[in-house]
This record gives structure tokens, C-alpha cells and sequence, in this order.
């Protein structure tokens, strides 16, 4: 049986001798890759679909107070998530540079996921004390474990079906992880608490934040780093920033990434809002998000449709499918119509499909790119960016819906006033109709396809002339 350290010298081995066979990745590998995504996304699914609806609804903080509250988490975002791109940069150890990451905090991380949701007695300050600890401290653990599993894609193999392969298992699982907590948390929430929403969100953030830990410990016991340029180093700041200098297509995948999570936050943590006041119908809210399983299957055949239509051609279509979802949706609110309601959500969730299957691949070209045009490869601080932008367009996101909710009379559990209830529909469904189409706009921009068979071929023969 191979020792920790056996296996980093025959990873190692893998830089000295090219060979596209050895970059084939064994499905135990593949899976345990995946399972990352669908550990966070079962967690940070139910923070983002359910936590501010049970700040304002279960907690009984104000909606106006939230929103601060998750501009403010964006701030230290925009701090933390290129120091952690940095410390990834910085990382050597036998078990690489992105990986030990899930060993150190994945347990770290789910404590205080549960701690989020734990309704302790408090007064209205405590609570929103309270709710500004532990939210914040989900928010940067899940930097630190989200922001590995985007950067360790480039180190895990360089070859691109290998890395399609990859990006698809992984977000098939995300999807399937993200489909599960939308359908079961209130169902959950309602067994577990008995009629007790405190106790029910409680009981059921402890099963999620146990699963999440030791799902990642399970993706870093099952991947391998092997990709190791010669000149992998600790690299000075100064150094890593070279490799954002004039990376076009980094900034084109981390603009769009940021105007898609403004329109996807505000539509996914007001679903619930939209069927209680509006529908008057909560239980339509799980049925609803439960339908983003049909984009498992867009998911699934997106390596056959990027074949066809190249990454650019197939992100178009399918940003193209989420604006059009949401002016049907549009229809749908002011019919009161279900049908019309789950037709468009549909047809969203297909768009989403090639958004999710497509993302990472590109996030990892972005770190090609950066190393062909500087020299450098920054895979830490590169792809800490699409941690950084999905975040801090939750935040925004989140601080439009509390700011919206605010201003025009919410009030938990009450009957609603029809200014309430046209801030409830903005924010389900013309602003993501926006963010979405500020990101289909950004695609026209992206030029990457075009050059990666010439960046392939400069970057292997670099390596070879490195030997």
C-alpha cells in the first residue's frame, strides 16, 4: 500500500514525462471530486435559498437589518476571498496546494454552518449580533473550501476532455445536491420541528453541516494534484498579480459570474416569500426549486453540445434560455398561473444546466491563459476570483431583496400590502431578468475558444523546454 509520500513522487513524475494517458482519471477520483460541490451546495443551497427567510420569518430579525447585513459579508468577501487565493498560491505540502484545504476546514466549517441556524434566546440586538458572527464566519469558510475546488480542477490534469469530464461529474452532483436541500429543507423542517420552526431549522442544519464536513474530507482523501509546473513556487504577490495583468478572459467570466449570482440570489432567497404572500401557496416553493433537476440532464450532454457550439456558443444559449424563463415568468405572476409559473422555471433550470456544466471549464482556461500570457500560474489567486464575484453578487443580491422588502412594508407573517407584494415579484423576477442579461451581453466579448488550441500547444512545448 503507497505512503502519502509515495504517491507525491509518482504525481510528481507525472510533469517529467507528458503522457495524455496518465491524465485520465480513475471514476473513484472523478466522484470524490464531484462530491465536493455537492457537499457545498447542500450547505450553502440551504443558506442561500432558506437563511433569510428564517432571519426574517423563524428569527424574527428585521428584513432591512439582513440586507445590511449581507452587503456588509460582501465587503469582507472582497478581502478575504484574494487572501485565500493568495494562502492557495503560498500552500506547499505533500498533499498539494489546493487540496489540504479540505482537511483543515471542513469541520470548521460546518460547526458554525449550524450555529447559523440555532434560534438562541437573545434580544433583537443580540440576535442580529448573533446573526452577524455566524453568518459572516460561513461566508469566509465557504471561501475557503469553495474557492480549492475551482483551483484545484488545473492542477488535477491538463487534459481538456479530462477536465469537461470533471466539470460535468462535479456538477451534476452540485446540481443533484442543490436539487435535494431545495425539496426536502421544509419538509425536513416540518418533521424534525413538530410545528417548532426553530428547532426544525436547527435539527436540520446539524444533519446538513455533518454530511457537508465529512463529504469533503472524502474528496481530499480521493484526489491527487499532478499537475506541477517546473517553476511552482511560492510566488510573491507581486509576481501572482501577473497573472490577472491583461487576462481578458478571466475578467469577462468574473464580471458575468457576478451580474448572474445579483439575478440568482434575489430569485432563489424569495422563492419562498413569492409563494406564501403572493400565491398563498408555500408549498409550491419546494416544487418549484425542486424542477432545477431537469438541468442534471443539460449538464449531462453538455461535453456533446460544447463539441458542437464551442464553451462561448453553448454559455450564450444558455443565459439566453434564463432571460427568456424570466419574461415568461413575468406572464406567469400576473396571471397567477402555476402552469406558466413551472413552464418558465423550467426552461430557466435548462439554462442554468449549461451555466453550472460549463463554469469551471472555463474558470480553468482562465488559468491557462494567465500562465501563457505572463508566465505565471496563479491557480489560487486566478480562480479565487469566481469565489469572490459568486459571493459578492449574493450579497448584492441579498441586499437588494432585504432593501426592497424594507422599503415597501414587509412584515413577517402578516397579510402583505400590494407594495410588498410588487417588491416580492421585482425581486423574483425582473431583477435576475437583468443580471442574466447583463451576462449574456458580457459572452459576446469572450474570445477564448479561438486561441486554446494555440495556448495548449505553447504552454506543453514551454514544459517540455523547462526539462
Amino acid at each position: 500500500m503507497k505512503s502519502e509520500n509515495d504517491l507525491s513522487v509518482s504525481e510528481l513524475s507525472t510533469d517529467t514525462q507528458p503522457d495524455e494517458h496518465l491524465e485520465k482519471l480513475s471514476n473513484k477520483e472523478r466522484v470524490s471530486y464531484g462530491v465536493s460541490d455537492f457537499a457545498c451546495n447542500i450547505a450553502n443551497g440551504m443558506v442561500g435559498t432558506y437563511l433569510m427567510y428564517y432571519y426574517t420569518d423563524v428569527f424574527l430579525v428585521a428584513a432591512g437589518a439582513i440586507g445590511t447585513l449581507f452587503f456588509v459579508a460582501r465587503i469582507v468577501d472582497a478581502v478575504c476571498g484574494p487572501a485565500w487565493g493568495i494562502l492557495i498560491d503560498h500552500t506547499h505540502t505533500r498533499w498539494g496546494k489546493s487540496r489540504p484545504f479540505f482537511l483543515w476546514f471542513s469541520i470548521p466549517y460546518g460547526i458554525f454552518f449550524i450555529l447559523a441556524f440555532s434560534s438562541v434566546p437573545l434580544d433583537s440586538m443580540g440576535k442580529l449580533i448573533w446573526a452577524y458572527v455566524t453568518y459572516i464566519a460561513i461566508d469566509v469558510l465557504y471561501l475557503g473550501i469553495n474557492i480549492p475546488i475551482t483551483s484545484i480542477l488545473p492542477s488535477l490534469t491538463s487534459n481538456p476532455q479530462e477536465r469537461v469530464r470533471l466539470s460535468t461529474v462535479r456538477q451534476v452532483l452540485a446540481t443533484t445536491g442543490a436539487t435535494l436541500i431545495s425539496v426536502m429543507v421544509l419538509p425536513m423542517v416540518a418533521l424534525l420541528g413538530r410545528g417548532n420552526n426553530q428547532l426544525g431549522f436547527f435539527l436540520t442544519a446539524v444533519i446538513i453541516g455533518v454530511l457537508t464536513s465529512c463529504l469533503l474530507l472524502v474528496t481530499f482523501k480521493n484526489t491527487r494534484e499532478r499537475v506541477h509546473p517546473k517553476n511552482d513556487h511560492k510566488l510573491p504577490l507581486s509576481e501572482s498579480i501577473k497573472a490577472l495583468k491583461g487576462n481578458w478572459p478571466w475578467m469577462i467570466i468574473s464580471l458575468m459570474y457576478f451580474f448572474f449570482w445579483i439575478g440568482m440570489q434575489t430569485k432563489l432567497q424569495v422563492t419562498v416569500y413569492f409563494f406564501k404572500y403572493n400565491m398563498h401557496d408555500a408549498g409550491l416553493a419546494s416544487v418549484m426549486l425542486g424542477l432545477q433537476a431537469i438541468s442534471l440532464v443539460v449538464i449531462v450532454f453538455t461535453p456533446f453540445l460544447t463539441a458542437h457550439f464551442g464553451k462561448k456558443g453553448t454559455m450564450s444559449i444558455g443565459l439566453g434560455l434564463c432571460v427568456i424563463s424570466q419574461a415568461i415568468l413575468g406572464i406567469g405572476a400576473h396571471y397567477l398561473s402555476v402552469p406558466i409559473l413551472a413552464a418558465a422555471t423550467i426552461l430557466g433550470y435548462f439554462g442554468n444546466g449549461f451555466f453550472a456544466g460549463l463554469l469551471p471549464v472555463m474558470l480553468a482556461d482562465t488559468v491557462d491563459y494567465g500562465e501563457w500570457k505572463s508566465g505565471v500560474r496563479a491557480e489560487g489567486l486566478v480562480t479565487s476570483f469566481s469565489g469572490i464575484a459568486s459571493n459578492f453578487g449574493m450579497g448584492v443580491g441579498g441586499a437588494v431583496t432585504g432593501f426592497l422588502l424594507s422599503m415597501n412594508g414587509y412584515i413577517a407573517n402578516h397579510q402583505q400590502t400590494p407594495q410588498a407584494l410588487k417588491a416580492i415579484e421585482m425581486n423574483y423576477i425582473w431583477v435576475p431578468l437583468i443580471g442574466f442579461g447583463i451576462g449574456l451581453i458580457l459572452m459576446y466579448f469572450y474570445q477564448f475558444d479561438k486561441m486554446q488550441p494555440k495556448i495548449e500547444a505553447d504552454l506543453m512545448a514551454r514544459r517540455l523546454k523547462e526539462e
